[in-house]
């Protein structure tokens, strides 16, 4: 999540680094590899602006649908001869097809950018009860990645929601990405229903990579000491711990996540 279009594959990984959200549980962070280098930013932003140059060109959705739907194509071979993780590129395509296939049935362009609302509005939803049940989903998501887990999930939970600090950055940049979420919502639905598909699509270029980028950015800084203090501690680090009934939960992780 994080990237429209591209954020959703937040555990993506090129060369050992992670992307999107899940950049954040990385020790060097960077916000240039969080969105996935020069290849990120264009297989974020092209798609997106292919449909609405060729759409507001023409005026054509047959055309726009068919010129967006052989670009996808064409990002999907060349990452593929790239060396790029296929589930990435698979996952890419799959993106730009649903948001395809939802303006084609519809007949109605705007609806290219209907899927976005929705995942918006599940991870605006997932980010609110977590903090209702006191988990911040950012927290959640930075753990995870560091130290995937099946099973021990209290035991799991109880360290770095036991560091008052950590827990309040956690917190904090878990309320960033929900402003995130209903910035994008409260400027894009209004132009939705404007039909306005021009301003939509410009919208939604610009709350994209950029915003993307300037919110985990925020982040980091947000979390940045917070998070170095408790992982220096060599028992925070993903070393194995256990229950007060003697169940190991160190060696229980699933292999790092690769969407």
């Amino acid at each position: 999540m994080g990237v429209q279009g591209r954020d959703d594959r937040s555990t993506d990984r090129d060369g050992g680094k992670h992307t999107g959200l899940a950049a954040l549980a990385d020790e060097d962070f960077s916000v240039y590899e969080a969105i996935g280098g020069w290849r990120g930013i264009v297989e974020s932003l092209l798609p997106g602006l292919v449909f609405l140059v060729v759409f507001l060109i023409t005026g054509s959705l047959t055309w726009t649908i068919v010129v967006s739907g052989a670009l996808a194509l064409v990002q999907l071979i060349l990452r593929l001869l790239q060396g790029g993780s296929f589930l990435g590129a698979l996952t890419g395509l799959l993106g730009v097809g649903i948001c395809l296939i939802s303006a084609w049935l519809s007949k109605d362009a705007r609806n290219y950018y209907l899927p976005g609302f929705l995942i918006n509005s599940f991870w605006l939803l997932v980010l609110g009860v977590s903090l209702l049940v006191r988990v911040p989903g950012i927290g959640a998501l930075v753990e995870y990645v560091r130290e995937p887990v099946l099973s021990g999930f209290r035991a799991w939970l109880k360290p770095w929601r036991s560091d008052p600090a950590l827990l309040r950055a956690y917190t904090r940049v878990t309320l960033v990405w929900i402003l995130v979420f209903v910035i994008r919502l409260a400027v894009q639905v209004p132009l939705y229903f404007a039909g306005s598909v021009g301003l939509l699509g410009g919208a939604r270029l610009v709350l994209g990579v950029p915003f993307f980028a300037l919110a985990i950015w925020v982040s980091w800084l947000m979390m940045r000491d917070p998070f170095h203090a408790f992982h220096a501690v060599p028992g925070n680090k993903g070393a194995e711990r256990e229950e007060p009934d003697g169940i190991d939960t160190g060696a229980n992780g699933a292999g790092r996540c690769k969407g």
